[in-house]
């Protein structure tokens, strides 16, 4: 490993920065977080970076005091002379404000790579943008990583080991291609979930396009927040008549009443990544690491090499 690199991780994705430290047979770097008595952040490095390679790992979840602090650490790292910093950031906050869709409102992701610009950031390593072209908010390299390259390996293995007849599923016309790059790498059918939403986070009427009777659902979507589409999604499939129905979602933002809802839903699992950790266990979900991932793109971005065979589209 090059040994003028350093990886330093926010307190909202220490155990995701250990576990990628961990891949890549290096120490995370020690990083000091104070308080003011009134909740103010200053953030230190307690080890030197001049003339490094600075890797910052931190998913920009609620509190926005995670996006903050991610702009600390990039500051301190520019104004202690890194050569080059590069923000990992797993799970991309304020990515649902792409565009104005109606009047008067902000547009939170381009905001946000106003702010990392500024802050001076080189480089953007991030995964699964809830709208690709975010990725042309920045003027700078952006290293955009789908998360089908670690579903898809793990929809084949459960396909094969428990004998699944698989159907992927969208769950609303935005997420159709994501689901077709499924279906065709899976080589199986596909079914549609129409939704018509009341207001944010809170979804009206649904109905089913396509066949899933006796069939294995699969829900592909990258994030689930409040977990509302997805469970009526899944109650719906079940009504169809599948025989079993299961969601693969990349961030798991599990706000509100997500965990109750999926308690009370007919969804028989929910598969997730660790770009936002957990607030509390569920029965119902299983988490899969995306540190592997990152530590191999990480890895060839300091040798300069391909990240092609990441791209699953």
């Amino acid at each position: 490993m090059n040994p003028q690199m350093k990886i330093f991780a926010g307190q909202s994705s220490k155990e995701l920065g250990e576990a990628v430290c961990k891949h890549l047979g290096v120490s995370l770097g020690n990083a000091e977080f104070t308080k003011f008595s009134d909740g103010e952040l200053q953030v230190s490095y307690e080890e030197t970076v001049r003339g490094q390679d600075v890797f910052i790992v931190q998913s920009t979840f609620m509190p926005t005091d995670n996006l903050f602090e991610l702009l600390l650490m990039v500051d301190a790292a520019k104004r202690a002379s890194a050569k080059s910093i590069v923000a990992v950031i797993p799970y991309f906050g304020f990515a649902r404000q792409d565009r104005k869709d109606k009047p008067r409102v902000a547009i939170g992701s381009k905001l946000v790579a106003n702010m990392l610009s500024v802050a001076g950031i080189d480089r953007l390593m991030t995964m699964e943008l809830h709208a690709d072209q975010i990725q042309g908010f920045f003027e700078i390299p952006v290293d955009h990583l789908y998360s089908s390259s670690i579903f898809l390996p793990y929809l084949k293995n459960w396909a094969e080991k428990e004998n699944k007849d698989i159907v992927i599923a969208a769950p609303d016309v935005g997420g159709a291609k994501r689901a077709q790059v499924y279906a065709k790498h899976l080589n199986c059918g596909l079914a549609l979930c129409h939704k018509d939403r009341k207001k944010a986070n809170e979804v009206g009427s649904m109905t089913v396009i396509g066949e899933v009777e006796g069939k294995d659902v699969v829900i592909v979507d990258d994030i689930v927040d409040t977990a509302g589409t997805l469970t009526k999604a899944a109650d719906l499939y079940h009504e169809k008549g599948a025989r079993s129905v299961i969601a693969i979602c990349t961030h798991a933002v599990l706000s509100g009443p997500a965990y109750q809802r999926l308690e009370d839903s007919k969804l028989n699992k929910l598969v997730v990544t660790d770009t936002i950790p957990l607030k509390q266990n569920h029965n119902k979900i299983e988490v899969l690491s995306v540190a592997p991932l990152f530590s191999d793109v990480i890895t060839a971005l300091l040798n300069n090499k391909s990240i092609n065979k990441h791209f699953i589209l």
